[in-house]
C-alpha cells in the first residue's frame, strides 16, 4: 500500500514537469527559428551579387525585348553554347520569335567556330542580319565584334543578351534545394539520436551504421537482387536489409545498456568501432557499385517536385512529432530523461522504453545509410564519417537537452537546418573546411551553455 501511494503522489509532479518541459522546449525551438532566420538573412547578404538569367524564362525576356526594338519583320541568328541551359534558352527564344513573324537565319548551340560557320553562310546569302541573340557568355565572344569587317554582307546587327538582376546566391533554388538535400541524411539519423538522447543518452555509432548499411544494402543488391540488373522489389528488399542491420545493432547497444548498465557512450562507442571494421570486412575496404541507375530514385528522384530523400524527411519528422506529442510513447521517453526512479515509479517501462530508442536510433541509422547509399550509388565503408558529431549537433543546436528530459521534433529538424545553412553559407562565402569545424564547434558549444543556462 506504502508503494502505491507513493507513486500516486509523484504521478501528478510528473505530468507537470512534462507540462514545463514541453513549454520550455516550444520557447527554445521559436529562439532557434529566429536564429536560423539571421543566419539566412546573413548569408543573402553576404552571397548578394549580379546573376545572369538563363533557360526559357530568360527567353521570354529577351523576345520581349527584341519585338519591342524591331517592329518590322527581323531576322534573328541564336548563337549559345552548348550547355543544357543555354539550349532550352534558345529553343524557347526560337519558337517564340518564329510564332511572332521573325526570320531565325540559324539556331547554333556550340562553339564559337561553328557561329562563325552560320555568319558566312549568312554572309554569303547577302541579307543584312537584324540581331544576333546570345546568352551571356555568348554575346561575349570575339567574333561579334568583328562582324562588319568579317561579313559585311551583315551590316551592324544588334547584339542582344538576358538582362542580369541581383539576387543572393544563398538564396537561389537550385542552391535551396541542394541544403535540403544534403542535410536529408543528417535529418534522418537526428529522429533517433533525439529519441535517445531525450532519455539521457548518446549514440556515437549512427556514423559507422551509415557506412554499414549502405554497404549491406549494396552488396544484397550486388549479389541476390541481380546486380545492375536488380528489380525494384529486389532493391526494396535489399533497403529493407540495411535498415534491419541498423535495428539489430541498436538493439545490441540497448541491451548492454540496459541489460548490464554499460554507460551508453562506452557501449555505443564500441558498437561504432565494431559497425564500422564490419562494414570494411564485407566490402574488403572497396566501394561496392553494381548496383542500377534506377537505385537512385530514393537519393536522387523528385516525383513531387521536391527531391525523394526531403519528402521522407518531412514525412518521418511528422511521423516523430506526432508519436512525441499525441502518443504514450513519447511521454515515457521524456519521463525517463527527466527522473528515471519517478518515472518507474509512474509506472513507465523505463527499460523497454530505453531498448526501443536506441532500437529505432539503429533502424533509422540504417535508413539514412540506403538514403546515402541512393544518393551516391554505391555502399562505402567510408561514408559517414563524422556524422555522429553533426548529428549529435543538430540535435543540440535544436534544443534538446544533453541531460535528457527534454527536446521536440521540430527543435531537431531546425537544428539540423541551422547547420546545414551555416556549412552551406560558409562554402558559398569562400570560407576553409577547418575554419568551418571550428565555426561548427564554437555552435555546439555555445547551445551547450545555453541549454545549461536555461536549466538553472
Amino acid at each position: 500500500m506504502t508503494h502505491d501511494a507513493s507513486s500516486t503522489a509523484r504521478a501528478p509532479t510528473v505530468e507537470k514537469r512534462l507540462t514545463g518541459n514541453f513549454l520550455r522546449g516550444a520557447l527554445a525551438n521559436l529562439g532557434m527559428t529566429w536564429v536560423l532566420l539571421a543566419l539566412c538573412l546573413l548569408f543573402s547578404a553576404l552571397t548578394w551579387s549580379e546573376q545572369q538569367p538563363g533557360g526559357a524564362a530568360a527567353a521570354r525576356g529577351v523576345a520581349d525585348d527584341i519585338l519591342a526594338a524591331h517592329a518590322t519583320p527581323t531576322r534573328v541568328l541564336v548563337a549559345v553554347r552548348g550547355q543544357p541551359d543555354d539550349v532550352a534558352y534558345a529553343d524557347t527564344l526560337a519558337e517564340i520569335l518564329r510564332e511572332q513573324g521573325a526570320t531565325i537565319v540559324a539556331v547554333v548551340k556550340g562553339e564559337p567556330k561553328e557561329a562563325r560557320a552560320a555568319l558566312a553562310a549568312a554572309n554569303a546569302a547577302a541579307k543584312p542580319l537584324d540581331v544576333i541573340a546570345g546568352s551571356a557568355a555568348s554575346a561575349a565572344w570575339a567574333l561579334f565584334s568583328d562582324l562588319p569587317t568579317d561579313f559585311p554582307a551583315l551590316g551592324a546587327p544588334s547584339i542582344v543578351q538576358p538582362r542580369p538582376y541581383a539576387w543572393p546566391n544563398f538564396l537561389k533554388l537550385e542552391n535551396l534545394l541542394n541544403i535540403a538535400n544534403q542535410i536529408a541524411v543528417i535529418a534522418i539519423l537526428a529522429v533517433g539520436m533525439t529519441l535517445v538522447i531525450m532519455t539521457g543518452g548518446i549514440d556515437l555509432s549512427v556514423g559507422s551504421m551509415i557506412a554499414l548499411a549502405s554497404v549491406v544494402t549494396a552488396v544484397l543488391v550486388r549479389d541476390f537482387a541481380g546486380g545492375v540488373e536488380a528489380g525494384t522489389l529486389g532493391m526494396l528488399l535489399a533497403g529493407l536489409g540495411g535498415v534491419a542491420v541498423g535495428a539489430l545493432a541498436g538493439a545490441l547497444s540497448g541491451g548492454v545498456i540496459v541489460g548490464f548498465g554499460i554507460p551508453p557512450f562506452i557501449a555505443t562507442l564500441a558498437m561504432m568501432l565494431v559497425a564500422g571494421g564490419g562494414a570494411s570486412m564485407l566490402a574488403k575496404g572497396q566501394s561496392v557499385y553494381q548496383v542500377p541507375d534506377t537505385f537512385m530514385w530514393l537519393g536522387r528522384g523528385a516525383d513531387l517536385g521536391l527531391p525523394n530523400a526531403v519528402v521522407l524527411v518531412l514525412l518521418l519528422y511528422g511521423i516523430a512529432h506526432f508519436v512525441m506529442t499525441r502518443m504514450t510513447f513519447g511521454r515515457w521517453l521524456l519521463a525517463v530523461g527527466g527522473n528515471r526512479e519517478a518515472a518507474r515509479l509512474s509506472g513507465v517501462p523505463v527499460a523497454g522504453t530505453l531498448l526501443a530508442a536506441y532500437i529505432l536510433s539503429g533502424a533509422l541509422a540504417g535508413l539514412g545509410g540506403v538514403v546515402m547509399a541512393s544518393q551516391l550509388k554505391s555502399g562505402s565503408p567510408n561514408f559517414g564519417q563524422m556524422y555522429e558529431l553533426y548529428v549529435i549537433a543538430a540535435v543540440v543546436v535544436g534544443g534538446t537537452s544533453l541531460a535528457g528530459g527534454e527536446g521536440s521534433m521540430i527543435g531537431t529538424l531546425v537544428g539540423a537546418l541551422i547547420i546545414a545553412v551555416i556549412q552551406n553559407g560558409m562554402n558559398l562565402v569562400g570560407i576553409e573546411s577547418y575554419t568551418q569545424r571550428v565555426v561548427l564547434g564554437g555552435v555546439i558549444l555555445a547551445a551547450v551553455l545555453l541549454d545549461r543556462l536555461r536549466r538553472r
